[in-house]
């Protein structure tokens, strides 16, 4: 969807469409609430859509691995029953409340969202990656932040840089089709999962650590990376003609810094046990938000959102249950079978 000549009226926004997102909108229609869904994106999925569609997501309840683009694609069916409002391609802006103590949301091409509550699942907000301190004249040229098509490395030599779980998925997922893979990490331990940690001491991929790349060559490619390793008086070479640094992303939150929302370490929103912020009528799920305990996973995310909506449903009509009970109640008994 692009600008809207009119505005949008919805019981409650969700600002971003990734997993958390999608699911809010679900949620949203368990409790017989009209949605609207906006991404800054032109597509559904946030990140997961945009950075790793084809990479395999293990911590999702139900799915031994499941693609990115898979997940995305059933969250999506999930929703479609609650006939959410997707604005795709732009970003919301500014909040301000109406006369009737509703809000409305305006976004960069100026379409305007009133509704009774705003649930924020915008992931890590505008996200930059963390750029390689070296070789960024070859950025596209055999650099590159992440991994959008896997086939595209077959048969080559790459080397990946980073410690996380991205880096060693990545590096396990490129490992049957290129034809080295090289992990190079600066410190001696990973951030990655155990079992992924498990799982990458023992396939084939190569693992250098307590090192970084000093630096890349080649001509109009690269074709070797130069990488230094502490103790060792000389830097290694390492033949390559893909590089992938997955160092990670820089969160902004852009406008939503100026929604009165309390931040933590200038890019997570702090909420409570209910998902509100310190806005009344508005909560947050997902990466985006902070508290004592958080857990960064896609899982934990779901289980947010869905007390996000049920809070916000109550934020909406006072006198609703908090609990919407089971999606089980919602069908017929099975029939008995007679002996």
């Amino acid at each position: 969807m692009t600008d809207s000549p009119t505005p949008i009226d919805v019981d409650i926004l969700i600002v971003g469409a990734g997993p958390v997102g999608l699911y809010g909108a679900y949620y949203a229609g368990v409790r017989g609430l009209r949605s609207a869904v906006i991404d800054s994106l032109p597509e559904l999925g946030g990140q997961v859509s945009a950075l790793y569609p084809e990479k395999q997501i293990f911590d999702i309840a139900g799915y031994p691995a499941v693609r990115g683009r898979d997940l995305i694609t059933a969250l999506t069916l999930q929703a479609a029953p609650a006939e959410p409002r997707y604005i795709l391609g732009q970003h919301a802006e500014q909040l301000h409340s109406d006369s009737t103590g509703r809000y409305i949301v305006t976004t960069n091409h100026g379409t305007e969202i009133h509704c009774g509550a705003v649930v924020i699942t915008a992931g890590i907000g505008t996200f930059t990656p963390r750029a390689l301190p070296v070789g960024e004249d070859y950025l596209g040229k055999g650099l590159e932040y992440f991994v959008p098509d896997p086939l595209s490395y077959a048969g080559t030599d790459v080397v990946i840089v980073g410690g996380g779980d991205s880096a060693l998925d990545w590096a396990l997922m490129l490992e049957p089709i290129a034809a080295t893979v090289t992990v190079v990490h600066r410190r001696a331990a990973f951030r990655a999962h155990a079992a992924t940690v498990t799982q990458l001491d023992h396939s084939s991929v190569e693992v250098i650590t307590d090192a970084e790349i000093s630096s890349l060559h080649g001509g109009n490619a690269v074709t070797h990376a130069e990488i230094t390793v502490k103790g060792e008086a000389a830097p290694r070479r390492v033949n390559c003609q893909r590089v992938v640094a997955a160092l990670g992303f820089l969160a902004n939150l852009g406008p939503l810094r100026e929604w009165g929302l309390e931040l933590h370490d200038n890019r997570h929103i702090v909420v409570d046990s209910a998902m509100r912020t310190a806005v009344p009528g508005v909560f947050a799920a997902g990466d985006v938000v902070d508290y004592d305990g958080k857990v960064r996973l896609i899982s934990v995310g779901f289980g947010e959102v869905a007390t996000a909506v049920n809070n916000a449903a109550v934020h909406l009509d006072p006198g609703a249950q908090l609990f919407p009970g089971h999606s089980t109640d919602e069908q017929p008994a099975p029939t008995p079978v007679a002996a």
